[in-house]
């Protein structure tokens, strides 16, 4: 039998996947401080892999498992995605979006 050490933080799912699969695992859970800088390596890992896609599939993907692990840490942190989405609200009303493609170059004072 083959061993593969991951050491990392994966869906809730995943056991039981590879159980299906025949495949044995060993897991554990993780107190709030692990869990807390796992998700912000799982983050990451997730938006190197989003820079790493070549395909409109594979980006988009990439892009739901950021909004995924963004989900979990805001819920941790707030509880919800609330408070999250006002500032994203607030934030776009006071200075706009990235929607227009504007590049700033340079500022004089």
């Amino acid at each position: 039998m083959a061993r593969k050490s991951w050491n990392k933080l994966v869906r809730d799912k995943i056991p039981d996947y590879l159980a299906a699969r025949g495949i044995a695992s060993q897991t554990r859970k993780l107190d709030d401080d692990e869990y807390y800088q796992e998700l912000r390596k799982k983050l990451q890992e997730e938006v190197a892999e989003y820079l790493e896609a070549e395909t409109p599939e594979a980006r988009c993907e990439e892009r739901a498992d950021i909004r995924e692990v963004l989900t979990a840490l805001a819920m941790f942190e707030d509880g919800n995605m609330d408070q999250v989405e006002e500032v994203e609200e607030k934030k776009s009303q006071e200075r706009g979006g990235f929607f227009h493609r504007i590049f700033l170059i340079e500022t004089y004072e």
